[in-house]
């Protein structure tokens, strides 16, 4: 029987960097959902199909393939056959991907993707609506979050270290937009379930916020994972 971990939380919070050095802590596969969206957003935005156009959006559901594959223990997603991990990473990616991600029908055609990896190995899945929606029975729920400034000053230093411009006050600004989004849209909004664990790092370094994440599982579990 698999364990599988559940981390929702807003944009920005830290829940794929953590996330993902959880699941190298205690042996689990990382599975990031939001790349996922990042693909089909990738998809609409090459293709210049309007996510309000239900019909456009349906044909284009049909006609793409997405696919999770690990490398060397490093998740790579896959579009249509080409490995676009790191073209999902843009803003403008970002942005759609948090449009596309309200549409039911791209919700739809992710969730047994998701639900046959959780099936199959023991999983840290991070998101928006793991907990809620996609594994609503996950051994161990958290939500994750962080200061609206924090989590801007974070996402600032991710672009200057990637050698990219940024505005502080135009990211600040943007992840307050998308909170909105994912929280009022009507398919699974964001918001923390009720028996997920509430850990927010907006004072802590990475590594207290990994011991910490690592102390509420052993409680959860009931034995010491890392």
């Amino acid at each position: 029987m698999s364990i599988n971990i559940a981390i929702d939380g807003p944009a920005g919070a830290g829940k794929s960097t953590l996330a993902r050095k959880l699941a190298g802590r205690i042996g689990f596969i990382y599975v990031d959902t939001g790349a996922l969206y990042r693909a089909i957003a990738l998809y609409v935005i090459n293709e210049n199909i309007s996510p309000e156009d239900a019909g456009a959006m349906e044909k284009a559901l049909g006609g793409m393939r997405i696919e999770l594959k690990y490398i060397g223990g490093k998740q790579h997603v896959l579009l249509n056959g080409e490995d676009v991990s790191g073209k999902i990473r843009t803003e403008q990616v970002s942005a759609m991907a948090s449009v596309v991600s309200s549409r039911p029908a791209v919700r739809a055609r992710l969730l047994d993707i998701q639900r046959d990896i959780a099936k199959a190995d023991n999983v840290v899945m991070d998101g928006r609506d793991i907990g809620t929606a996609v594994l609503p029975d996950a051994d161990v729920k958290i939500y994750l979050t962080a200061s609206t400034r924090v989590r801007a000053q974070r996402r600032y230093q991710q672009l200057i270290g990637a050698g990219e411009k940024a505005d502080l006050s135009e990211i600040e600004e943007e992840i307050r937009r998308r909170d909105e989004r994912d929280m009022t849209r009507k398919t699974a909004p964001l918001r923390k379930a009720d028996d997920a664990v509430l850990l927010d790092t907006s004072g802590q370094t990475p590594d207290e916020s990994l011991q910490a994440l690592i102390e509420i599982i052993n409680g959860k579990i009931g034995r010491k994972m890392a």
